[in-house]
This record gives C-alpha cells, sequence and structure tokens, in this order.
C-alpha cells in the first residue's frame, strides 16, 4: 500500500489546512473579534499545533485509529469510536461544503442558479472520496506550491492598502469580544480530526511530532497575518466582507495597467479550498473503512452516497446559509474542541489491553 510521505504531511499542515479558513472566517472572526480578530485565531493554531503534536506521537505505534482504539477497548468499541470520528468530520465538513457552494455562487457564476453552478463539485468529491486516503500524498505534493504563491499573491497585492495600525490598541474588543470569536470559530479548525484518520497511512520519522507542529504554526502564522492585512484593508467594513481573499487585493492600484492579475491566485486558493473540503468526506469513509474493512466497491458507493448527502443538505440550505453557521459554529461548536483537542492527547494514555482480557 502506498503511503503519506513526511514530506507530505508537513505540506498538508503547513499549505493546504491554512487555506479552508480563508473564506468566510475572516469576516465572522470580525464580527465577533473586531480589530483583535487575529488573537482568537493565534490562540487556535496554538492549541491545534499541540494537537497535531500529540497525533504524530500516536504515528510511533504505527497503528490506525482504529487499532489503536480496539487494542484498549475491544473490537465493537473499537468501531464505534472510530465511527464516531467519522461522524463528527461529516459533521464539521457541511460548513466548509456550505462556504465552498457560496463562494462558487457569489464570485465565479453569480448569474447562474447556486445548485448548478456548484453540482459538478458532488461529482468531483465522489470521484476523489472513492479513492483511499493514502493517496491524497501526491494531491498534497501538487497543491502545497499552489497555495504558497495563491497566498503570497494575494498578501503581496494587499499589503500596500493595508493600515496595519488598524489593529491598535491590541484588547479593544475586550475579553468578552475574544473570547466570543475564539468559541465561534472552532467550526473552522478540525485539522488534527483529519489527521486521526491518516494514521497508519504514514510512517513515523524522528522529530516528525516537533516539526509537524512547527509546519502547522509557520501555516498559521501565514494566515494570521493575512487576517492582519484582511482588517487593515477593510477595518470596519471587514465585517461584510465574506470572500476574504477575493476582496483584499482589488484595490491594488497597479490593476489599471495589468488587469485583475490577482485572480490566478485567487484561482489557486479556491483550486486548494475545493480538495481541502472533500477531505472530510474521505475522512469518514476511512473511518467505515476501518471499522469494516475495504470491501469491494464499498469506498466508491460511500463516496457516492456520502456526496449525495451533502447534495441534499446544499440543496436544504440552498438560501439558509446563516443558520446553518450560525448553527454549526455557535450552537454546536463544543464539539469541536472535544474532538480535536481533547481527544488526542487521551489517546496518548492507551495501553494495550493484556492477553487475559475479553475482546
Amino acid at each position: 500500500m502506498n503511503k503519506i510521505s513526511q514530506r507530505q504531511i508537513y505540506f498538508f499542515l503547513a499549505c493546504i489546512a491554512p487555506v479552508g479558513k480563508l473564506v468566510i472566517m475572516p469576516a465572522r472572526l470580525a464580527e465577533y473579534s473586531g480589530n483583535d480578530l487575529w488573537l482568537p485565531a493565534l490562540a487556535h493554531f496554538v492549541l491545534q499545533a499541540l494537537a497535531v503534536f500529540c497525533v504524530l506521537l500516536l504515528a510511533k505505534r504505527n497503528m490506525s485509529l482504529y487499532e489503536l482504539l480496539s487494542n484498549t477497548f475491544g473490537k465493537i468499541v473499537g468501531k464505534i469510536l472510530v465511527l464516531l470520528v467519522g461522524a463528527f468530520l461529516l459533521y464539521a465538513g457541511v460548513l466548509p461544503l456550505l462556504e465552498q457552494k457560496l463562494f462558487v455562487q457569489g464570485v465565479f457564476y453569480d448569474t447562474l442558479p447556486s445548485l448548478l453552478s456548484f453540482a459538478p463539485f458532488f461529482l468531483f468529491a465522489a470521484y476523489l472520496c472513492s479513492k483511499p486516503l493514502s493517496s491524497y500524498g501526491r494531491v498534497f505534493d501538487l497543491l502545497a506550491p499552489v497555495a504558497i504563491a495563491g497566498l503570497a499573491g494575494v498578501i503581496v497585492f494587499s499589503a500596500g492598502n493595508a493600515d496595519y495600525g488598524a489593529i491598535l490598541p491590541v484588547g479593544a474588543s475586550g475579553v468578552k469580544g475574544i473570547a466570543s470569536g475564539g468559541a465561534y470559530s472552532f467550526a473552522w479548525f478540525f485539522d488534527s480530526a483529519l489527521l486521526l484518520m491518516m494514521l497508519g497511512k504514514f510512517d513515523y520519522r524522528k522529530g516528525m511530532a516537533w516539526k509537524g507542529a512547527l509546519c502547522y504554526l509557520a501555516g498559521g502564522a501565514a494566515t494570521v497575518f493575512f487576517l492582519i492585512t484582511f482588517y487593515g484593508v477593510f477595518e470596519g467594513t471587514a465585517i461584510n466582507q465574506l470572500f476574504a481573499f477575493t476582496k483584499t487585493s482589488k484595490y491594488f492600484s497597479g490593476f489599471t495597467v495589468l488587469g485583475r492579475v490577482d485572480y490566478l491566485f485567487i484561482f489557486a486558493l479556491s483550486l486548494v479550498a475545493a480538495f481541502y473540503t472533500a477531505l472530510p468526506v474521505s475522512g469518514a469513509i476511512e473511518s467505515v473503512v476501518q471499522a469494516f474493512g475495504r470491501k469491494k466497491y464499498m469506498p466508491t458507493l460511500l463516496a457516492v452516497g456520502f456526496s449525495a448527502i451533502y447534495f441534499l443538505i446544499a440543496y436544504f440550505f440552498d438560501y439558509r446559509f446563516g443558520e446553518a453557521m450560525k448553527a454549526i459554529s455557535q450552537q454546536g461548536f463544543w464539539l469541536f474542541p472535544v474532538f480535536t483537542l481533547v481527544v488526542p492527547p487521551l489517546l496518548l494514555l492507551l495501553r494495550k489491553r493484556r492477553k487475559h482480557e475479553s475482546a
């Protein structure tokens, strides 16, 4: 079986994962935390980096998540627990899905019916998610330079129009504003749970845990800098700028001569975001495969089935994005720290059952 390499894991953590935070999250953070929007994001990246460190340490045991759980709790409980993680990923993937739909509808095809313009994504997701999760390694290799070029290009074109003093004074939104921004942005941070489903798909190398955490922090630093740039460009109107990375660069003065060349970088980031949006479904499929074995056609049937469910969700929330976002990021936000921050360190405490214990 092909495995994801160490380099590809680093690419995912440093380059691909941060892109999923650049669409709607900046505006939502500005809504709750104002000029302090970067502080909740920084806290999330630090916490997720610690969780990533724990998950990569688990890779030393050279077992999948199901094997780790079943070795301690038995096969039946192990199946239930790994399926719960898969169910969480399906839940976590709803918000990126609706974000991506709204993004495609609002930026690329605003004159077409939303589901018609977004329908190809479900075919793309069904095909991609039918492949083994280990096949994402090659995808990470290809997407990493695209993500780096895309974010760097957007920031370069945006920086000249940003007032970086707009984030001062730090703490102006108060403890309540910063805490609200932190709580209601948990929904964009579930990368450690995605990494859990990759256990067994890559081999641990010396120093991989702290290097992976540093890679995640490096991607987080670039994202935090973009958030500061974003607020520096829009300040009080940042709350209304839903598709953040498509908006900050459009005021670059050179566009009167060059045209909107920044769209090259916007397209690059949107491509990375599309693959990132499909990852939770692949993680959920992997949980089922680990629990019941990789039977013939099972991944394909699950990919089609989950894509169909997501299509129905997209149809139901076609004009209810605000309701869906509120339900996931405000009412159900507590699920995210449980599965992404509490579970990884707890898994490090698992010990193999003694032979006399029943399965």
